[in-house]
């Protein structure tokens, strides 16, 4: 399956009510508070800026923000919500090689989008693309899931992680090659199902962020204090 398959206009339109949760507010705002605190007077980018949950609002902050998408339907999803381009210019492009015009003092990436990028030279690309768009000082954000190994019973490669009753979601992980692939089930209205999953790698190419940037801190779930080997995500 190609990206381009996975964020097509059925997912597009459904996208808002499937990630319902991380629109409500103890999630949101924390995010939009942390990244417009680190763009301060400059602007941002936003990498897989998607149908603009986290871009919209921290626009509405006053923050300049420009975003670059891969899916055209995501995109579309954006303009029902931001129909003046100007108001938030995106281009159509893959986050790893797609330059927009400026610079910015913050790149941010959210919601494990980093994990759309499951080669090495793909992470690598995506960390030298951020370089080229910040400013001297500026900062690249990313948001990525820490993989749960040790929940992981000996002999047993599924943990489930939502069990509801519309919708059972599980992941599964490669200890060899470090990928890792979600797995969702979700009820329709009519008592129907169906399938999705999402795969990326387990872990961000290190030797891709020395290449090009100084490494700064981790951060557990958008607060200031130093992400913990327990934390489930962090940026």
């Amino acid at each position: 399956m190609t990206s381009s398959d996975l964020w097509d206009e059925q997912t597009a339109q459904g996208y808002d009510n499937t990630s319902a949760e991380m629109f409500a507010p103890h999630v949101l705002n924390p995010t939009v508070d942390f990244l417009a605190q680190l763009a301060g007077t400059g602007a941002a980018l936003e990498f897989a800026i998607g149908t603009g949950r986290v871009a919209i609002p921290l626009s509405a902050k006053g923050v300049s923000v420009s975003g670059i998408e891969f899916s055209q339907p995501m995109v579309d999803q954006l303009r029902r919500k931001v129909p003046v381009a100007e108001d938030l210019p995106v281009v159509i492009g893959d986050m790893a090689k797609t330059t927009v015009p400026g610079r910015f003092s913050l790149v941010y990436v959210v919601y494990n989008s980093i994990g759309n990028l499951r080669t090495q030279d793909e992470q690598v690309e995506c960390f030298r693309n951020a370089a080229r768009h910040l400013s001297p000082g500026g900062r690249f954000v990313v948001e990525l899931w820490v993989p749960g190994i040790r929940r992981y019973p000996p002999g047993q490669s599924a943990v489930p992680f939502e069990v509801t009753d519309r919708h059972v979601g599980f992941d599964t992980y490669d200890m060899v090659t470090q990928q890792g692939t979600s797995h969702h089930y979700r009820r329709r209205d009519d008592g129907s199902a169906s399938y999705g999953s999402s795969q990326g790698p387990g872990v961000v190419s290190v030797w891709g962020v020395l290449s090009v940037l100084r490494i700064g801190q981790g951060w557990e779930l958008w607060h200031e204090r130093d992400s913990g080997d327990l934390s489930g995500a962090e940026a």
